[in-house]
């Protein structure tokens, strides 16, 4: 009698302490989880094989997810999850380098999908406190990003769904016509002003995005993503990429009011979204770049 007292009592108190600490109580996720899956960072995870209640960690993570018909299985996101649009109804989990680990456990998820921004620590905070947690890093080549979509699609179930949107990407990017001999040189400009100039380099899938809408990175040599503004007034590009919301302050500051680009309008504003994340709308942004250089050359 006395034992089942204490079997009782025990969930009761779980309940109880949950009740006061706005914190739901966990099942041992180990429990559930019957296969390994090893991650970008070379960690070998025990996940379920069939998640019902995932956090997401990244924007281009929840990209992805909603791509392939899983978005109904997220439970968490971050803030800067903003597409699609139905993202927003998902509920918030913070930043990217701060998440809220509490909010995350209190979600009670049985999957974690994280990006290259979630600091070490935090990874190792989740994993001390059960949840499974993987992460799926930002690759440094265009075709990188068909291995991230093939990979979550094995890890929510959706094996089938990756594989032909990985075939649909493919089939676009086939159909952009073939760059002219002489490549146009561009520049993408990821920041710029009295805190410096930033750029993608040539190990960047960014990088890749250029080369396949017909362009030449200048900053192709470039290792990082720093670039130094008398590198790009003498290299005075043909053509300049540039995030829309970014464009009018670009083109009314000098010395980048006076490039080439700018005074002949062969400046591209596109959504900082199709270029900045590695997600299905990279292909977007090749087409889009791939166009306005056909159309202003």
């Amino acid at each position: 009698m006395r034992r089942n007292c204490i079997t009782t009592a025990v969930p009761l108190l779980c309940l109880l302490t949950a009740a006061i600490l706005g914190i739901s109580c966990h099942r041992p996720y180990a429990a559930t989880a019957n296969t390994s899956f090893t991650d970008d960072y070379g960690r070998t995870v025990a996940v379920p094989s069939a998640p019902q209640r995932i956090v997401s960690a990244s924007p281009a993570v929840t990209e992805i997810l909603f791509s392939i018909g899983a978005g109904d299985l997220l439970v968490g996101r971050t803030d800067f999850c903003a597409y699609p649009p139905e993202a927003a109804s998902v509920e918030s989990i913070g930043g990217i380098s701060n998440l809220n680990v509490e909010k995350i456990a209190s979600l009670n998820p049985d999957l974690v999908i994280s990006g290259s921004m979630v600091p070490k620590k935090t990874t190792l905070q989740l994993e001390k406190m059960g949840v499974p947690i993987v992460c799926i890093i930002e690759k440094q080549t265009f075709n990188g990003l068909y291995g991230n979509i093939e990979a979550i699609g094995r890890l929510v179930g959706r094996s089938q769904q990756a594989d032909s949107l990985c075939h649909l990407i493919r089939q676009r990017a086939s159909r952009i016509p073939a760059a002219a001999k002489e490549r146009p040189s561009v520049y993408y400009v990821v920041g710029f002003g009295s805190t410096g100039n930033y750029t993608a380099g040539g190990n960047s899938f960014i990088n890749d995005i250029i080369l396949l809408a017909g362009g030449r990175n200048i900053a192709e040599s470039v290792k990082g993503w720093n670039y130094s503004t008398e590198a790009l007034i003498q290299a005075d590009p043909d053509f300049i990429v540039i995030r829309r919301e970014d464009s009018a302050r670009f083109c009314s500051t000098r010395p980048y009011s006076d490039l080439s680009a700018v005074r002949s309008g062969r400046l591209a504003a596109i959504e900082s979204g199709t270029i900045d994340l590695q997600s299905p709308r990279n292909v977007d942004a090749v087409e889009t770049l791939a166009a306005f250089i056909r159309n202003h050359q």
